[in-house]
């Protein structure tokens, strides 16, 4: 005969269990920071669409478009990453979400990506908008009027190498915990 669990003993589990609805209220405020996000970017794309008109001839054309074209990328790039955790965080930690699996808009990784997929995309995306901060911070480099900032150009290779360095790290981590048996 199976050993019974003490009420007391099963009512704490249970609790514990139905705790993790207390992390919804974090994903209801990530949407509200992505409708943040969306608020930026409509603006700086407003700021940028009228200026792709009187922007100077030649060199600084393409650059001053480059830079605007880099920042709404950057402004994507974050709201993807919010779309991510969102979604990952939600159906790893809550719930399912419960949707057609077969509706042709659900994105093919829901409901597949787990811990160790969403420290990847986050860590991924991070990189890659540090790496768009960099690029905008390299492309200002000589131009009139913008003075150059050594130390603070240093320190954003030296974090983006960090960001670099910490997602093969974690990569690395991941493979080794994938290759060992499961205790």
């Amino acid at each position: 005969m199976a050993d019974k669990k003490p009420w007391a003993e099963v009512q704490f589990e249970r609790s514990l269990f139905r705790a993790r609805w207390l992390m919804a209220p974090f994903y209801l405020g990530l949407v509200l920071a992505l409708v943040m996000l969306l608020v930026v970017f409509v603006r700086e794309l407003i700021y940028y669409v009228p200026q792709a008109f009187v922007m100077g001839e030649g060199h600084m054309k393409s650059d001053g478009a480059i830079l605007a074209i880099l920042s709404l990328v950057d402004l994507s790039l974050a709201g993807n990453l919010l779309l991510i955790v969102i979604y990952s965080g939600y159906e790893n930690f809550v719930s399912k979400l419960d949707l057609d699996e077969n509706h042709v808009d659900r994105p093919p990784w829901m409901g597949s990506v787990d811990f160790s997929g969403l420290k990847m995309k986050l860590i991924a995306s991070i990189v890659a908008i540090s790496a768009i901060y960099l690029l905008k911070s390299f492309m200002n480099i000589g131009k009139p009027g913008v003075p150059l900032d050594e130390a603070g150009l240093m320190w954003a290779v030296i974090i983006h190498l960090t960001f670099v360095a910490s997602g093969v790290l974690l990569a690395v981590m991941d493979w080794v915990a994938a290759k060992t048996d499961k205790h």
